[in-house]
């Protein structure tokens, strides 16, 4: 009796307990926001938070840094508090911009957020299908309905991204898209700094261009696969990302299927995570500078020298990069390539005698296509024939091609030496 009267307290008293979390927790939230990036602001107001149930409005400032625009959505969250969790759900007051409203007469997107005490969340965003058509230009757009899921777990250090997109139409008088079937999947791992790893997958099944007189072009199948991953005792990264493409048609002529690999090795986990923060600064700095600000223009001024600094780092601990296999299928036959770069790892004395990246960069290059390629398309023979010329690019058969190795400065391809000016 006495266990079973515990429990019936504990039942009771969770709920407002769940509440004052869940407050604590979405204050976090803000603060984690508006101090990972300068672009996205959050501001929470009125937090009316009761038993079972709490309301609370707020702002999301959306700052473009383009174009400097200011875009304002004044926002209400209902938060339903259970014994383990809340659920809070979103609605825009105000500020939505009339041309977003009107996609979506009827039903509103929706978005959730469920958060538990052990630090785990699931945010939700549910888009419904849209039909819009514009009778004055011809125009309109049809779009499935969409879903987005992100899973939140170890206080913000681990998540599971989902995205699903069955399709999209665009019509107008000039130009015609349609997608089919957009998938993402993505893990995600904190490191430290402003370093993640993880893997991640993304597809699209098809996607149909048709412009004015011109043939339409289909691809079929697109898969992006990255992965990124510690090595050395967690100081450094890896990354690998292969893009592939099953099959391009146009003009009833189908070709395929398109590789291409992109490889970064060995990257510096703290010198990487400088770098990111200091680009990051740079462009705020970059952005207040616009308005005349001497303070920013400091501060622009420190963030290059940060970048610049980062970048020895990085390269002085060793890296190499580039694209290890490019094949790309053509009706005329394979074009396929590679280009690697690569900076030694420096001892002490060499780090201190360190003035620039590109001194002891080392690389090469790799390209053959087939010569009826260059043959069948005018402008691209205008742009080979002078390396052909040169010497730089040879003929084998019926294939062109081209080799170049990176080292001292220069370049040398196929022979012919070409000097780099010092500029970084």
């Amino acid at each position: 009796m006495m266990v079973g009267g515990v429990v019936l307290v504990v039942g009771a008293v969770a709920p407002w307990g769940v509440g004052l979390v869940t407050e604590t927790q979405w204050q976090e939230v803000t603060t984690e926001v508006n101090s990972a990036q300068p672009f996205v602001r959050l501001e929470t107001r009125d937090y009316r938070r009761g038993y079972l149930s709490a309301r609370f409005e707020g702002t999301v400032t959306f700052e473009d840094p383009a174009s400097e625009d200011v875009h304002q959505i004044e926002y209400e969250a209902r938060v339903s508090h259970g014994i383990t969790g809340s659920l809070l759900d979103f609605a825009p007051i105000s500020g939505v911009p009339a041309e977003a409203a009107d996609l979506f007469p009827d039903e509103k997107p929706r978005l959730t957020l469920e958060t538990r005490l052990w630090g785990t969340a699931i945010a939700e965003l549910t888009v419904p299908a849209m039909s819009v058509t514009n009778d004055n230009t011809g125009e309109s757009l049809n779009m499935s309905g969409g879903f987005g899921r992100i899973d939140i777990g170890s206080n913000g250090t681990e998540a599971d991204i989902v995205m699903v997109w069955p399709g999209m139409m665009l019509d107008t008088p000039d130009l015609q898209v349609q997608l089919k079937d957009f998938q993402l999947d993505q893990t995600l791992h904190y490191l430290r700094g402003e370093v993640w790893t993880g893997e991640g997958e993304a597809g699209l099944q098809s996607m149909e261009l048709a412009s004015g007189d011109q043939a339409p072009l289909r691809m079929e199948g697109f898969r992006m696969v990255s992965k990124t991953w510690p090595t050395d005792n967690d100081r450094r990264v890896n990354s690998e990302t292969v893009a592939t493409l099953d099959s391009l048609t146009s003009d009833g002529e189908s070709f395929g299927p398109q590789r291409v690999e992109f490889v970064m090795n060995g990257l510096n986990v703290d010198s990487w995570s400088e770098l990111t923060s200091a680009m990051t600064d740079l462009q705020v700095a970059a952005l207040d500078n616009q308005a005349g600000s001497p303070a920013a223009f400091e501060q622009q001024m420190a963030s290059m020298n940060q970048i610049s600094g980062a970048l020895l780092d990085l390269a002085a601990d060793g890296v190499s990069f580039g694209f290890p296999d490019i094949s790309l299928v053509t009706p005329e036959g394979e074009v396929n390539g590679e280009l690697m770069v690569e900076h030694p790892t420096l001892s002490d004395e060499e780090r201190s005698q360190m003035l620039m990246v590109m001194q002891r960069l080392t690389g090469h290059m790799k390209l053959s296509l087939p010569l009826a390629l260059a043959e069948n398309h005018p402008d691209l023979m205008m742009q080979l024939a002078p390396l052909i010329k040169e010497g730089m690019m040879t003929r084998n058969g019926d294939r062109l091609a081209m080799s170049a190795q990176l080292k001292d400065l220069a370049v040398d391809v196929n022979g012919t030496v070409i000097p780099l000016p010092p500029l970084f």
